[in-house]
């Protein structure tokens, strides 16, 4: 009888637990943006432009890349003293632009790398290497306002 009841009991639980599990399903992403034509070297000049005059007032030496959406280089910049792993510029512009979504900032050297999106369609990727975190974030999302 005993172990019956101890049976019982182990059912009813797994019934509550795996009804709470069910009860607590994720919201489903957002879809990401749709791809457009490609980033041109015009408006890639105009993000890095825009992305140098923020990283000069912060008084950095960023590298700045500019990719597709495949994530091939259209333009690159590495501004004078900028640090040795300046190739992560590049990796964070290709990051953003083939996941269609920000860096992490849970991976603070992944912060700095941004999808560009015109008119509601992915165009490319921005990638900034040289400050902090936070630092990298802020100059390429001054790069993006230069094109919105």
């Amino acid at each position: 009888m005993r172990r019956l009841s101890l049976m019982a009991v182990v059912a009813c639980a797994a019934l509550l637990l795996n009804s709470a599990i069910q009860a607590q399903q994720p919201l489903a992403p957002l879809p990401p943006p749709p791809h457009g034509d490609p980033i041109t070297l015009e408006q890639a000049k105009k993000v890095a432009a825009a992305a140098e005059t923020e990283a000069r007032k912060l008084n950095l030496s960023d590298a700045i890349a500019i990719v597709e959406p495949d994530g091939k280089v259209v333009y690159f910049e590495k501004m004078d003293g900028s640090q040795y792993p300046w190739n992560m510029a590049i990796d964070k512009a290709v990051t953003a632009a083939r996941f269609r979504r920000p860096t992490t900032a849970s991976d603070a050297d992944k912060v700095g790398g941004l999808p560009i999106v015109i008119g509601g369609k992915l165009v490319g990727g921005i990638g900034i290497s040289g400050g902090s975190g936070p630092q990298d974030a802020q100059v390429a999302e001054a790069g993006l306002a230069a094109i919105k």
